[in-house]
């Protein structure tokens, strides 16, 4: 299968505005576009295309320009509700959330308190919620299946804000780095000033991956930033075109952000120990945690423990294994993985309204499975067999869903 890839390179850094800019470059329209941030209820903006020269390259700069309730500022409260109250797509709705909350936890991080609690400052404007919608449904009119991006620059020299002058990269800005483990370039010939934004670095750390990628590129735009200094061209680069894979649109699901492979071999831990410690990793907020037997030297029987986390919890996940378990090392490695979209909804049944997980691709409902607690209560409460109670449920799921009645697996389960 084809797939559509795209590379982000920062030669003079990124923000929103310069990723909206570069997405214009290589063939975004920005009617199009409009019409899909229009299913926001925020008003108060337009957007400006213009194509200037930034060094040697002729580039796009799209400004959001505000009137006055666009520039009215909101709180972090505001914008969570303006993506809840949208009519975007849930996988679009999904994605910018999770930008937020990187941008939320960052500046925490940086100004301290809790996640959403800080004073938004320079980005509590309508802008912010723009750029950052703008960047997840952007790549998605573009039919972008797989995002990389280069290293973050640092930059040189300071930078200045409503917190006074610092250095080239912000406190937020680095607090990204540090929570999503994204590689930054250091030293050489740097941007001068303020290189990356937090909403960019935001926006890049979440939505793409650091890895190699090999492709043919057939598009290259650039976007640029609002200022043009001498001695390097303040634009960041988006390079589209070609990657085999062995998965293509329509394939099983949109690619998630990079994930982390926490693996170590263990021989002399009880069982109880390991599952205890299984439970402390779910608990904890890994996506995954499983056992494999192995053979360690000696022909001893042993375990491997394989944890699938976020980077973000990939620290604390290894702190808890080397305090809990006997292991005195344990290996970690990036990984990718494709996810289904997925949605709980309650279904009427003649047991009542009972909770079922749909699974989507592409927007199609194409698997139901009743809530295996829920069904196991009622089968407890009416003594009917569990196996009877799942079976009532997804049917009734099925023809509430008429669309996967023909295409859903006889199996159901979780």
């Amino acid at each position: 299968m084809v797939e559509t890839a795209a590379y982000i390179d920062m030669i003079g850094g990124v923000s929103g505005d310069m990723l909206l800019g570069a997405m214009v470059g290589v063939g975004l329209d920005l009617k199009e576009l409009q019409v899909e941030l229009d299913r926001l209820p925020d008003r108060g903006y337009r957007l400006v295309e213009t194509r200037v020269i930034r060094g040697g390259l002729e580039a796009v700069l799209v400004v959001v320009e505000l009137d006055e309730d666009g520039g009215r500022k909101r709180t972090w409260d505001d914008f969570y509700s303006s993506i809840d109250n949208s009519t975007l797509e849930e996988s679009d709705r999904r994605s910018i959330r999770q930008i937020f909350d990187v941008l939320a936890e960052a500046e925490a991080a940086a100004h301290g308190g809790e996640a959403g609690s800080t004073h938004l400052h320079e980005l509590g404007t309508v802008d912010t919620l723009v750029d950052i919608s703008a960047a997840v449904i952007g790549l998605r009119l573009l039919g972008i299946d797989r995002l990389h991006a280069s290293a973050f620059p640092v930059g040189s020299g300071s930078s200045s804000s409503s917190h006074g002058a610092m250095g080239a990269t912000s406190m937020a800005t680095a607090a990204i780095y540090r929570s999503s483990g994204a590689p930054v370039r250091a030293g050489g010939n740097q941007p001068v000033g303020e290189a990356v934004t937090p909403t960019g670095a935001a926006i890049v750390s979440t939505l793409a991956e650091f890895g190699p990628i090999e492709f043919s590129a057939d598009r290259i735009g650039y976007g640029a930033g609002q200022r043009d200094p001498e001695g390097h061209a303040n634009v960041v680069g988006l390079w589209v075109g070609e990657a085999r894979s062995s998965w293509g649109r329509g394939g099983p699901g949109r690619r998630r952000p990079e994930l982390m492979l926490l693996e170590t071999n263990i021989d002399d831990s009880t069982g109880e120990v390991l599952g205890y410690v299984h439970e402390l990793l779910m608990e904890l907020g890994v996506l995954d945690v499983w056992f494999t037997p192995i053979q360690m030297k000696k022909n001893r029987p042993a375990v491997m423990l394989s944890v699938l986390v976020g980077r973000e919890l990939v620290d604390s996940a290894a702190e808890l294994i080397l305090k809990e378990t006997s292991t005195l090392g344990i290996r970690r490695r990036p990984v990718s993985r494709y996810e289904a979209e997925r949605e709980v909804v309650e279904v009427d049944t003649s047991l009542g309204k009972v909770p079922v997980k749909l699974k989507r691709l592409d927007g199609e409902v194409v698997q139901v499975s009743p809530e295996y607690e829920a069904c196991r209560e009622i089968a407890r409460e009416t003594g009917l067999p569990l196996a009877e109670v799942m079976r009532v449920v997804s049917d009734a799921a099925v023809g509430a869903y008429s669309k996967v009645a023909g295409d859903v697996p006889g199996e159901v389960g979780r």
